[in-house]
């Protein structure tokens, strides 16, 4: 059995020791740009640190912390899933019919939009795996199958006015101030951490990315561990399409068109390598928390759309390049981008 660090790359090769200041940078950055985040926005806006706004910002992460934990994994893995919107999308539109139009149960009907999830996730995993079909190209495929069906299905219709189970589930709360979905989301990571730190299926994913040819001489069956990657990515875009329809009492077949990317630039910003070997759970929901508030934050302000973008892209370039000089071998790590800071001063 491989048992692998958290964050770091099986490459076979000798490592040198990680400060743990280093270890810690994907969680650090991003909590730090938080609390300038915080600091400015209180300055700017003193509504922004109201209870309420404060769940707002809870609500809007509870999706993304529900897509991330599974994406983490994947990206980990050295994969990626582009198809992540449409799955949700398609999942919610099939519960929505069995629901509204087969007078299916709802308990049941939520139970059947993670089974499709499931399936199209064991779907992109046997287009990659069984076809070799590269992730990227295989992925961005069937999100055009997926989203294509649920348009077929759906027929433009917009189905709404559901059940009290469903919408308590995506915009309930506990005591009337806890969302539902922020504790559907908060569990999610929690579950995710456990899996990516103490189970095969985790620390798998970090000797797969980290150097696929090394996992697979230790005999780890590769293509077995990423379709059980993409179906707990599509079991948990199933969910994301619940919290999704039961947060608008309404689904249609066009939602959920933005999921992906926020989802992957979550992940990013949270330290996981798009090169696969690193990644980190606790990392992802700073990542995710991050985004969320500078989109609230921005919206506050009364900025336009086109610019939480802007701001979003920026924060996405900046973590990736920063975290692509901590992991240049030949740079030292934090230490030595600390001393060309300093102009290479000791």
């Amino acid at each position: 059995m491989v048992s692998l660090p958290e964050s770091s790359p099986a490459t076979g090769s000798r490592r040198r020791e990680i400060p743990w200041a280093e270890r810690s940078v994907n969680i650090l950055g991003p909590l730090v740009m938080i609390v300038g985040l915080c600091l400015v926005s209180v300055f700017a806006d003193t509504r922004f640190f109201r209870l309420q706004n404060l769940m707002i910002i809870l609500q809007d992460t509870s999706i993304f912390m529900v897509l991330a934990m599974g994406m983490t994994l994947v990206i980990t893995g050295r994969g990626i899933d582009l198809s992540i919107g449409s799955i949700a999308a398609l999942s919610a539109v099939i519960m929505a019919m069995l629901i509204k139009d087969a007078g299916l149960n709802v308990f049941l009907g939520m139970a059947v939009a993670i089974l499709v999830g499931i399936t199209c996730g064991l779907l992109n995993g046997f287009v990659i795996t069984k076809l070799r079909v590269p992730d990227l190209i295989a992925t961005l495929s069937t999100d055009l199958v997926f989203r294509g069906l649920a348009l077929v299905l759906a027929a433009g219709v917009v189905l709404s006015r559901f059940p009290d189970p469903l919408t308590w589930v995506g915009r309930g709360r506990i005591f009337e101030l806890i969302p539902i979905a922020a504790v559907i989301g908060v569990i999610a990571i929690a579950a995710g951490f456990v899996l990516y730190r103490y189970t095969p299926l985790g620390r798998y994913a970090v000797a797969i990315g980290g150097n696929t040819e090394a996992a697979v001489l230790t005999g780890i069956d590769v293509h077995r561990h990423k379709i059980y990657q993409y179906m707990l990515l599509g079991g948990l875009a199933g969910l994301a399409g619940i919290l999704l329809t039961g947060r608008l009492n309404a689904i249609q077949a066009t939602a959920g068109m933005g999921l992906t990317l926020h989802t992957i630039a979550a992940v990013v910003v949270g330290g996981t390598s798009l090169f696969g070997g690193r990644g980190s759970m606790m990392g992802t929901l700073v990542g995710v928390l991050l985004l969320s508030m500078v989109v609230n934050a921005l919206v506050m302000l009364r900025l336009d759309f086109f610019w939480q973008q802007v701001a979003a892209g920026l924060i996405i370039i900046t973590s990736v390049a920063f975290y692509a000089a901590l992991q240049d071998p030949g740079r030292g790590g934090l230490s030595g981008l600390l001393r060309r800071v300093r102009g290479g001063r000791p």
